[in-house]
Formats: structure tokens, C-alpha cells, sequence
């Protein structure tokens, strides 16, 4: 099927981490990529956004409203919007409720410093008025970076990042919260234990902000942490191998898919 291209964007939050990744990929590639952040040009905001195809929002769900609001109005009506939020259900439906043109929902899956091997996979939900044309388009987007994507719906992938941000980061600082202080656990380290700290110490000292705030802005955080709780309770009764058993249907599970490749 045949698509227009899209080959100017305004990325708005372009001096964050992930907006300046995203612009950095983009205009490798060749697209445009007009450079919004705080503050707002808002008196030119209406003749640098006249042209583009697409409005990229790289900003955190807390600011959505507010840069909506500017950029919204602004825009013509067949413009795409989207966001890279790490959420969806909730981003999805401020960008439907404010701006009634085509609307999708983004989620790249990778840091704003992506190692050379890595994956980077980008989720995309497509929101309201959206066209097929419109969503091949922005597929193509991502691809000319460099990237590779998949489409989800905001409840799949809210309850997939529950599980693989939100869950994590709950049980990472519950777990060291629970070390008790009057043992010299250092002395005991072994060396499996040493690198759950090592893996924990970033996300509890730098990101531990981001990580609450993407447990908070998701819907299905508190579902993910009664379940874990229900299989907690069921190790607190001494149902070890119970547990194990249902642990190992993720290997089991990774295992039978690569063999039948």
C-alpha cells in the first residue's frame, strides 16, 4: 500500500535524554526534525509547527496536558500526534481528549543510551482517527532510524510494563528495604548477591523518581503487586517447590519457541 512519507517532525522535549536520542537517529535519517523544549517559543509556535506531518511528544505524562495545549491548537487537523510515554492507556486518552485529529501512541523500549547490540524495538498503539496509511507511516518513521516496531494496544502494553518496569522496581526496593541492618551483610556478600546490588543501585539512586513515577501512572501496577503478593504468601507457607515449578514456565516457555525456530 502506498503512504506519504513523513519527512518533517516537530519533537517536542528535544533536550531530554530520549527527545535528543530520537532526534539524533531522525535527522540521520535524513527527516527533519524541528527542535521544541522549555522554554516554548509561543509566539512562533504557531509558524514552526505549520509544516510539519508529525508531532512527536517526548515529555513525562505529567507535562502532557500543558504541552498539549500549546501544541494542539497549532497544529492542522491531519497532522499526526503521538507521544513516547511509558505508559499508554493514560497518555492516549489526554492526547484524544484535547486534539481531535489522528492520534498514536509510541513507546520505544530502550534507554536513552542504548548498548551497540541491543534491540531497539519500538511499541506502537494506535489511538483515535488514525488511517492504515497514517499508521505505515509512522512505522516507517521509526525504521529509517534504526529502530524496529510492533503494534499493541495501550492494555496490553500498560500490563506488560506493569510486569517489566513497575513489578521490578517494587520488588527491587522492597527487597532492600526488608535487609535487615544489625547483620554485616557485606561480609556475607557472595558474588550472585553482589551483582543484584550492582544492577540495583542505579535504578535506586538515579531513577528511582522515573521508576515511581511510572508505577504510579500505571493502571495495572496495583493488580501486578497483588498477584506477587498471592505468590509471596504462598512462599511465606514453605511452597518452595511449588513455586519454582511455576517459575519456570518463562524458560520453559523461551525454550519451546527456539527450538521451533
Amino acid at each position: 500500500m502506498d503512504f506519504p512519507k513523513i519527512e518533517h517532525i516537530a519533537l517536542v522535549g528535544a533536550k531530554g535524554q530520549m527527545g535528543a536520542l530520537l532526534r539524533d537517529k531522525l535527522r540521520d535519517a535524513d527527516i527533519r526534525v524541528t527542535a521544541l523544549d522549555r522554554p516554548f517559543p509561543e509566539k512562533d509556535l504557531s509558524a514552526l509547527l505549520a509544516p510539519v506531518q508529525m508531532a512527536l511528544l517526548a515529555v513525562p505524562v505529567s507535562a502532557l496536558d500543558h504541552v498539549l495545549n500549546l501544541v494542539a491548537p497549532r497544529i492542522r487537523e491531519e497532522v499526526i500526534m503521538a507521544d513516547i510515554c511509558s505508559v499508554k492507556t493514560v497518555p492516549l486518552k489526554k492526547m484524544q481528549d484535547i486534539y481531535p485529529g489522528p492520534v498514536m501512541g509510541t513507546h520505544p523500549l530502550f534507554g536513552p543510551r542504548p548498548g551497540v547490540d541491543d534491540d531497539l524495538k519500538v511499541a506502537l498503539c494506535p489511538g483515535r482517527n488514525l488511517k492504515e496509511q497514517d499508521i505505515l507511516a509512522v512505522r516507517d518513521l521509526f525504521v529509517r532510524g534504526g529502530m524496529s516496531t510492533f503494534l499493541t494496544s495501550p492494555a496490553e502494553h500498560d500490563q506488560a510494563m506493569a510486569c517489566i518496569q513497575s513489578l521490578n522496581f517494587v520488588t527491587t526496593i522492597s527487597y532492600f528495604a526488608s535487609l535487615p541492618r544489625d547483620i554485616d551483610l557485606d561480609m556475607f556478600s557472595t558474588p550472585s548477591f553482589r551483582r543484584r546490588a550492582r544492577a540495583a543501585q542505579k535504578m535506586l539512586n538515579e531513577d528511582a523518581f522515573l521508576f515511581s513515577s511510572l508505577a504510579e501512572d500505571n493502571p495495572y501496577t496495583g493488580q501486578m503487586i497483588r498477584r506477587f503478593k498471592s505468590f509471596l504468601n504462598l512462599s511465606a507457607a514453605g511452597d518452595f517447590e511449588l513455586l519454582t515449578d511455576k517459575a519456570l514456565w518463562w524458560w520453559r516457555n523461551f525454550n519451546e519457541e527456539q527450538g521451533g525456530q
